[in-house]
């Protein structure tokens, strides 16, 4: 998906501030000079784009909207990831009594769920990560 496909009703809501107030020098980082692009417009612009990968305007509202998205994700994953660690248990067994599916928790024996680093990815059905990756793409 290009920066410009779905983005412009956030162009037409936004508006350039005066530019000649700015200082040419990033207040982050004094030694390197302003993005022409980050005009102290949006809440928490310091001018810091130290790798220049905000090359238009449009480009910053791209990146601006996908870093607004991921920290919402990661919101939800530092508050799903102990919910699932603390419920998984109680969740798969009252399931499994109304509806008799076989669950078993994915926990491990120090109640901790599968990841990476804790290993027990093996334990999760490819049909589920199939699931994901589909509803990933809607």
């Amino acid at each position: 998906m290009s920066p410009t496909s779905s983005h412009q009703p956030i162009l037409a809501m936004a508006t350039t501030p005066n530019t000649q107030q700015l200082s040419k020098y990033s207040p982050s980082i004094p030694f390197l000079r302003r993005p022409q692009h980050l005009t102290n417009e949006f809440a928490g612009d310091v001018g810091f784009d130290p790798l220049n990968l905000a090359t238009s305007r449009e480009q910053l509202l791209y990146y601006r909207e996908a870093e607004v998205k991921h920290g919402r994700l990661a919101m939800l994953a530092a508050a799903g990831w102990p919910i699932s660690e603390l419920f998984d248990k109680s969740i798969t067994q009252t399931l499994d009594a109304d509806f008799d599916l076989n669950l078993v928790p994915i926990v491990d024996e120090s109640d901790r769920a599968p990841s990476l680093l804790n290993g027990g990815l093996d334990s999760i059905s490819p049909i589920f990560w199939g699931l994901c990756l589909g509803l990933g793409e809607l």
